[in-house]
């Protein structure tokens, strides 16, 4: 029988993105195969302890392994925040806000913060937590980040969240001028998930 594990989220194309680069023989699930499963609540100080705290969390609720992540932006002029905050910089949500605006809203602010930062001071990077929990016990934590520098406005209308402002030196353009594949090959989570695959394969009975 093969080894289910859940990963937190609803997004069926994040899971979708997930078990095809783990390329791993198990069942898949979401937190929508499951019922009456109420959210762990993200408020650890790190990227690690909120992915921590959901893998236990949902590996209590669901008794399967657990798959979750968290993750953001870091600017070292700003003391690394946004951080954890990452999704929430510029306040909570508004009631029926959509995503867009909200990301509009935390680029603005991150934009006014450094409008007096010079160009060699404006580094910073994706970070991205995983965990893998069972009921009880941590079995995998891995991290991946992406550096970049924080452009003097925005460029781009792909990917989302921070990425119009997120200039990439290799790529010498902004995530949101990027291209899914370009993002992917770089991005801090495609790296987490890379550095978690020979983990979990050794976690894994051997198939055949």
């Amino acid at each position: 029988m093969k080894r289910k594990i859940v990963v937190a989220t609803t997004n069926t194309g994040k899971i979708a993105e997930l078990s095809a680069m783990l390329d791993a023989d198990v069942e898949w699930l979401s937190l929508g195969d499951f019922d009456g499963i109420e959210e762990v609540a993200e408020d650890g100080v790190t990227f690690a302890e909120n992915a921590r705290k959901k893998a236990l969390g949902y590996a209590a609720a669901t008794g399967c392994w657990a798959i979750a992540d968290d993750s953001g932006l870091c600017v070292d002029a700003l003391d690394r925040a946004p951080g954890v905050h990452s999704a929430r910089f510029s306040g909570p949500k508004i009631e029926g806000e959509q995503r867009g605006l909200i990301d509009h809203r935390n680029i603005e602010k991150v934009l006014d913060l450094m409008k007096d930062v010079p160009a060699e001071k404006r580094t910073a990077r994706f970070m991205c937590s995983i965990c893998v929990a069972k009921p009880g016990e941590v079995l995998a934590e891995t991290e991946g980040k992406c550096e970049g520098m924080i452009a003097k406005e925005e460029a781009g209308e792909n990917g989302f969240g921070y990425d119009p402002v997120f200039f990439v030196e290799s790529l010498n353009k902004t995530l949101g001028q990027s291209s899914s594949e370009e993002k992917n090959d770089i991005s801090h989570r495609g790296n987490a998930i890379r550095n978690l695959r020979p983990i979990l394969d050794k976690l894994l009975p051997p198939t055949g």
